[in-house]
């Protein structure tokens, strides 16, 4: 977490925005692979189903997993939270309530579009992972839980990001999770763009904060 010094300097602040405008991306990101309705990504089929066994919001599912992930991850890989850690946590869900409930907000009832619009949005996800992660603040629970692992079994991060999404979905799918078309193209889809953009963008696999947000 940032210190009173770190946020009396610009530098702080540039790196902030940056992470505000990465969350907000992938709000976007995560509104239109809602909005095609071909299917949920692996995580938010086991939040659906998680939240429709147990009577807690979505929000509230997304959130405790959220938390565990980031206990799990601080425990076992090491890997430290940051502000963009409680961040993510916070307020993509409010980013992703606010936009589908527009009127321009684009909204699918085909495969062939639905699938278009799905495809688009892993592609922001990738660089909304890149602009956040980039802000040296630490990363979200699910994406530190995957670049930590990566580190520590010295697999790609493409390859482990594949195996956490494949065994979210064989979960999601034991449970009765909302599964189609969408949420197999996640899983295979995902690590390899995130992998392209960290490595686009320059930024490094290790997900702690970085002390040059100082």
């Amino acid at each position: 977490m940032p210190t009173l010094t770190q946020l009396r300097t610009l530098a702080f602040w540039r790196y902030f925005l940056r992470l505000q405008l990465g969350l907000f991306l992938f709000g976007v990101a995560v509104s239109l692979m809602l909005e095609a309705h071909i299917g949920l990504d692996p995580w938010s089929a086991l939040h659906d189903v998680l939240s429709a066994r147990t009577g807690l919001s979505f929000g509230r599912i997304t959130q405790g997993i959220g938390l565990l992930l980031i206990l799990g991850s601080a425990l076992a890989l090491s890997v430290r939270p940051g502000l963009a850690t409680v961040c993510n946590m916070l307020l993509i869900g409010p980013w992703v309530d606010l936009l589908r409930v527009q009127p321009w907000f684009p909204g699918q009832s085909g495969v062939l579009g639905g699938s278009v619009q799905f495809v688009g949005g892993i592609l922001v996800t990738g660089l909304a992972t890149a602009v956040y992660i980039g802000a040296g603040m630490g990363a979200g629970p699910r994406d530190g839980l995957a670049m930590g692992l990566s580190r520590r079994i010295s697999r790609s991060l493409r390859a482990t990001r594949i195996g956490i999404e494949a065994t979210v979905l064989a979960l999601a799918f034991v449970l009765g999770g909302s599964i189609g078309l969408g949420t197999i193209l996640f899983a295979l889809l995902m690590g390899p763009v995130m992998q392209a953009n960290l490595h686009l963008f320059g930024v490094s696999t290790d997900p702690s904060p970085r002390a040059a947000t100082s």
